[in-house]
């Protein structure tokens, strides 16, 4: 890739940059992309990373959400029995 990106890069832009030609460019750009695309990728993992967590942790059944959200006080003991014997049905 260094190489094609040599070759396309030296169409005599005055050799001002070295013998890089055109390539800074096209390097600097690729560079951007790349940087943007990880910044991108961070912000998305770190918000589902953070999301909501209060129902429990990932893959739990209904029963086990219900018992977390009693220990974690949200619902009182007579909603939990409700709710429980809703899912019970």
């Amino acid at each position: 890739m260094m190489l094609a990106t040599l070759l396309i890069a030296d169409m005599g832009w005055g050799h001002h940059m070295g013998d890089w030609g055109a390539g800074w460019w096209i390097l600097m750009a690729a560079l951007m992309v790349a940087f943007w695309a990880l910044v991108i990728v961070g912000i998305v993992w770190l918000v589902r990373s953070l999301g909501d967590s209060t129902h429990g942790p990932r893959g739990a059944t209904a029963l086990q959400v219900l018992d977390h959200r009693l220990a974690s006080g949200e619902i009182t003991p007579e909603e939990y029995r409700e709710r429980r014997a809703t899912l019970d049905r």
